[in-house]
């Protein structure tokens, strides 16, 4: 019997974990062998280089966070109000995962302040994510300029969450959430 390869999608996960704690920087083949515990020779069973694991993260990245969640909203189907609360408890329950959470994201947002083509990658990203809520906000919602508003207020709220220290009075953080998610849909 021969050996069990490690996936790749496990490299890639690996590599955005790497990423998240250090940058594309700490993303190095040794080290992401020696994170899930196999030798570094199967990472060129997949992979050319580095530099094809970081355009490989990237597209996981880029696909899981627009089409997959789309995707996934979709299938549920209903109507708009209905398919973004969808979305809304979608995108709260992927906060700390290693392709859909939000320090990845927040992660490859840094990392496209230094690169070009990330940061290209970043706006078609945030482009489409935009283009998806004004389709289900305009549904219901005929102002375009509150549409823009939501739209913005959305996707502003997903990533300056995690930035943000400061208490809710009463509240839990995940109860605030909730509210601007239910205001967001009226």
């Amino acid at each position: 019997m021969g050996a069990t390869r490690t996936p790749r999608g496990k490299w890639i996960e690996e590599g955005l974990r790497a990423l998240v704690a250090g940058g594309p920087e700490a993303v190095r083949i040794e080290a992401l062998a020696q994170a899930l515990g196999v030798s570094k020779g199967g990472f060129y069973g997949y992979f050319r280089n580095r530099d094809a694991l970081l355009t490989e993260m990237l597209d996981t990245w880029e696909y899981e966070v627009a089409e997959g969640v789309i995707e996934q909203v979709e299938r549920g189907g209903g109507a708009a109000r209905v398919r973004l609360k969808r979305l809304f408890d979608i995108v709260a329950e992927s906060t700390d995962g290693p392709v859909r959470g939000t320090t990845a994201d927040i992660a490859i947002r840094d990392w496209a302040r230094r690169d070009a083509a990330v940061a290209e990658r970043l706006r078609r990203v945030d482009n489409r994510r935009m283009d998806y809520l004004r389709s289900l906000f305009s549904s219901f919602c005929p102002d375009e300029d509150e549409v823009e508003v939501r739209c913005l207020l959305a996707v502003s709220v997903r990533i300056g969450n995690h930035f943000n220290a400061a208490d809710n009075g009463s509240r839990s953080r995940a109860e605030v959430m909730e509210l601007i998610g239910r205001r967001l849909l009226e």
